[in-house]
């Protein structure tokens, strides 16, 4: 079994260039806005609306960079502003936080069992990489009515692959230690066959030393895209392009629980 991305759980690999990526996935999903009906459904999430979506994007970001300045500012809100120039606004005010400030300074970050600690500003390059990413996938969905796995095709496999590491190394810890969830009772190994060096993962097991001694009860292979878009809730088994090995229920059972907020 191979291990997964290897650094310090919670922390970025090192081989991303974040802010970037963060600026091109902002702008696809600005774009994307006046692409749909604010009132449409966005499928796979619940009973949110497409407005919904847009503004707690909008929200997550202006929230972002009070963590990073480890600073609360009050939300502006959208007043008067339509969806698209609101969320620009708050877009560009991340960016500029976050280039403003040392990659390696303390600001708070999410942890547990306080949901918030002291942690470095660089953990929220890549938080917000991925939320925009898997929120792009959303909008996306609601112009084609359904959350298929060929939404966001520009961006590369090592991407998709750590926003799998951040749920097994951030997110579902997290869960557990906020007591949101009980320890898995099944482990399941996931195995991303595009990506750089086939990395692996075993959900319920965060460190990576520990991951490879664990026989899984089941393993899940398939592109790193659509193991991220499966963790997160937005395709189900049935509807990815996946290889199971072992028992389905187990599957199914890890991934009806809330390993993701």
């Amino acid at each position: 079994m191979t291990a997964g991305i290897p650094h310090r759980p919670g922390t970025p690999p090192g081989d991303i260039d974040y802010l970037p990526l963060l600026e091109h996935l902002q702008d696809a999903f600005h774009a994307a806005i006046d692409d749909v009906d604010p009132a449409a459904a966005v499928p796979a999430c619940g009973d949110w609306t497409a407005r919904e979506l847009i503004e707690h994007l909008a929200e997550i970001h202006h929230w972002a960079g009070t963590q990073a300045r480890a600073h609360d500012t009050p939300y502006p809100g959208r007043g008067s502003s339509g969806l698209a120039p609101h969320y620009a606004a708050r877009a560009a005010e991340l960016r500029e936080t976050l280039r403003l400030l040392d990659p390696d300074a303390t600001g708070r970050v999410l942890a547990h069992p306080d949901p918030l600690s002291p942690g470095p500003v660089s953990f929220w390059h890549r938080r917000q990489v991925h939320e925009t990413l898997i929120h792009l996938h959303d909008l996306r969905a609601v112009a084609a009515g359904h959350p298929r796995e060929d939404l966001v095709t520009d961006v590369p496999p090592e991407v998709w692959a750590d926003a799998v590491d951040e749920v097994v190394t951030v997110f579902q810890p997290r869960q557990v230690g906020l007591g949101r969830m009980a320890p898995l009772r099944v482990r399941v190994l996931l195995q991303a066959d595009d990506a750089p060096g086939a990395p692996a993962w075993v959900l319920g097991s965060p460190d990576a030393d520990r991951a490879r001694e664990i026989v899984p009860d089941v393993a899940v292979a398939g592109p790193s895209r659509t193991l991220a878009l499966l963790l997160w809730g937005r395709l189900t088994p049935g509807e990815a392009a996946i290889t199971v090995a072992g028992d389905g229920r187990d599957l199914d059972a890890a991934l009806a629980e809330p390993i993701v907020p």
